[in-house]
């Protein structure tokens, strides 16, 4: 059986203990449960913002030091230490253009429209919008265009229009929210507040202090370790 884990740490004030010390309780646990932790697939990236990157300790596990990357692939997505989408944008339009060969094809077989919409969907759309809700929002210019240019090849090869990649983003969000609102168990459910008339929620909003808090924060060390057992 394998299963992927994560760990996200903050440190603050160059204070790394309680993130260490979360390693350390994933490590009994994985004991307690009869895993074993592959470090050879474990990967360590550091978020910082900071100017001075003050030294930062190699983590170990069992003994094993693990590896520190600036970039790792973390169930699909591509994560880079600047929380740039670029690397993860580009792999998905290589990877579905590649595809737009096949399409090609099946249109030169007088294969009508329906059938190629089929393929394009679910062989070419379906990776542009892998975890588009996590992604899309922060991507940039640039990468936003390299998406939307391969739904224009697609439409012109089947000649007709398709979704955009910012309306897809848009109804998976919608979905996303949707879903959080019925787990009254998920952490972000508590965001979600109706307005006096019960029909429409609250705007997602944050006040100065929040804000004040959350630019705080981001320039603080972040550790985020992926496992692999």
């Amino acid at each position: 059986m394998k299963v992927v884990m994560s760990i996200e740490g903050l440190i603050s004030e160059n204070d790394d203990s309680a993130y260490r010390e979360e390693v350390h309780q994933l490590i009994n646990w994985c004991d307690r449960n009869k895993l074993l932790l592959n470090v050879n697939k474990t990967k360590e990236i550091t978020v910082d913002f900071r100017k001075k990157h003050p030294t930062h300790t190699p983590l170990t596990i069992n003994g094993s030091a693990v590896e520190s990357v600036k970039s790792t692939k973390f169930l699909g997505v591509h994560i880079t230490d600047d929380l740039t989408w670029t690397t993860n944008t580009t792999s998905l339009v290589k990877k579905a253009q590649t595809r737009l060969h096949f399409l090609r094809r099946m249109r030169r077989a007088d294969l009508p429209t329906s059938a190629l919409t089929t393929f394009y969907r679910g062989a070419i759309e379906s990776i542009l919008a892998s975890s588009l809700s996590v992604w899309h929002g922060s991507c940039s210019a640039a990468n936003k265009k390299a998406l939307q240019r391969v739904v224009r090849t697609a439409e012109k090869i089947i000649r007709s229009p398709q979704s955009a990649i910012q309306n897809l983003y848009a109804t998976h969000c919608s979905k996303r929210a949707i879903n959080i609102i019925k787990d009254t168990t998920h952490p972000a459910h508590k965001l979600f507040s109706l307005l006096s008339s019960g029909k429409r929620y609250r705007s997602l909003r944050c006040h100065k202090q929040t804000e004040k808090q959350l630019l705080s924060t981001s320039h603080q060390a972040d550790q985020h370790t992926e496992g692999n057992p």
